[in-house]
């Protein structure tokens, strides 16, 4: 078996003086821009992750006492109107806002308005 014993030399060079510094300059590949058909394929790997989309007929907030009261037939009511557009939501997130349909025998939802971006910002700070 061989044993190696760290270069001495290299070692020295790297000593400085606690008031000297060493550097050396950084030296980067030189960057190509990518191809669209590369974008494509980065867009894809993402295509097939689930993400939770659920729709929001309203919200209200009741106590725990009047939780634990609840039976079936008891009615909840919610803040939302009748008629009012609903909250469409991505993992938690608006995106968008619509209403109910009937789509055969379930029921679905409509989108009326997609929220744009600096529309979701301004709602978050609400």
């Amino acid at each position: 078996m061989t044993d190696i014993k760290p270069n001495n030399d290299e070692n020295q060079e790297t000593k400085v003086a606690s008031d000297e510094l060493i550097t050396k300059e950084a030296i980067f590949e030189t960057l190509s821009p990518q191809q669209n058909e590369d974008k494509k394929q980065d867009i894809n790997l993402i295509l097939d992750i689930p993400v939770e989309l659920s729709v929001e007929l309203g919200r209200t907030k009741i106590a725990i006492k009047d939780l634990l009261n609840l039976t079936q037939g008891s009615v909840i009511a919610l803040d939302g109107l009748a008629g009012e557009p609903l909250d469409i939501l991505i993992n938690g997130y608006l995106i968008a806002q619509g209403e109910i349909v009937v789509v055969g025998d379930n029921y679905g939802v409509r989108i009326t308005d997609i929220i744009t971006p600096s529309e979701r910002v301004r709602r978050l700070s609400r």
